[in-house]
């Protein structure tokens, strides 16, 4: 089994930092009214998470060449719509949970309300900023930008993939349905980042295609990662309820193919992922250790 450079680590740690960074600049202060509900959206976002949508953003910006100013605004705008969709996922009328990234959910730490509206201003700040700063050489280009994160979030994205979710908690999906629910509800914001941090840059249409492939592979073993640690981890750990999806009967890869099985997927597409990125070379460098990352992380 491959071993996690150590550099790797390094870059990893400089883009995280530079990201807690950014987003604490782009965020409103907690002091600008309303006062509560700005110190909430900076609750949901800052202080906590792997960060794993902008450090495939700035990734694939390396393959692209990409300015690193550009791919911290898109990674942020990508971490926004993850953010948002979290404090949504956590009330009660969804997944009911009480724990988030080693702290209570947004609903606890302050009320539902509130929750709802972190949600909704976290989204509307990610377009904002995708039409506020220059991304891209041609407006054309920046213009698709905007389209493709919100395809990634709406009904055919991340929100219609929750919505499955949602429809299929005490049924036995096979693994086709399986896979329908989460290229939608997480894969699509996953590869939102990568092909956002690409078009930060310059690739041409056989590399985009290539890009795109490893982000679907990336994005499901993502998921199917998720479910092994929620069966396996703590909730120490894992910073939320381990183990929750399970007692609420909701479909899993483990409930589908069971935990051997799972775990030879998630390397399956491991290897799917780094195949799609032969042609790259050493520009994709960071990209392939994401997927080692992603498959092999404990958390």
């Amino acid at each position: 089994m491959k071993v996690i450079e150590t550099d790797f680590q390094g870059w990893m740690g400089g883009v995280q930092a530079r990201m807690e960074a950014a987003l604490a600049r782009l965020l409103p202060g907690g002091h600008v009214v309303p006062e509560r509900l700005h110190q909430a959206m900076r609750y949901a976002v800052l202080e906590g998470g792997k960060r794993a949508r902008p450090l495939l953003a700035f990734a694939a910006g390396e393959v692209a060449h990409a300015l690193p100013d550009r791919l911290e605004i898109v990674a942020a705008a990508v971490e926004l719509i993850h953010a948002y969709s979290l404090a949504h996922d956590d009330l009660p009328c969804m997944d009911d949970d009480v724990l988030r990234r080693g702290k209570p959910s947004v609903h606890i730490e302050y009320d539902e309300a509130t929750a709802l509206l972190v949600g909704d201003a976290l989204q509307s700040l990610a377009f904002q900023l995708l039409v506020e700063h220059r991304l891209a050489d041609s407006a054309s280009v920046q213009l698709e930008m905007v389209r493709v994160l919100a395809a990634a979030a709406g009904s055919r994205g991340m929100a219609g993939g929750q919505q499955i979710d949602l429809e299929s908690t005490g049924k036995s999906l096979g693994l086709p349905e399986l896979e329908l629910m989460h290229i939608h509800k997480t894969g699509a914001l996953i590869r939102a980042a990568v092909m956002l941090g690409a078009a930060c840059g310059k690739v041409n249409d056989a590399e985009r295609q290539k890009l795109d492939h490893y982000a679907k592979a990336v994005g499901l073993a993502f998921q199917v990662v998720d479910d092994v640690l929620d069966y396996e981890a703590s909730t120490v750990t894992l910073g939320k309820t381990a183990g929750k999806d399970f007692r609420q009967g909701k479909p899993t890869y483990l409930s589908t193919l069971g935990l051997a099985r799972s775990r030879e997927l998630a390397g399956e597409l491991r290897a799917e992922a780094h195949a799609a990125l032969e042609s790259f070379g050493g520009r994709a460098r960071r990209l392939a250790q994401l997927a080692d990352f992603i498959v092999l992380r404990k958390f």
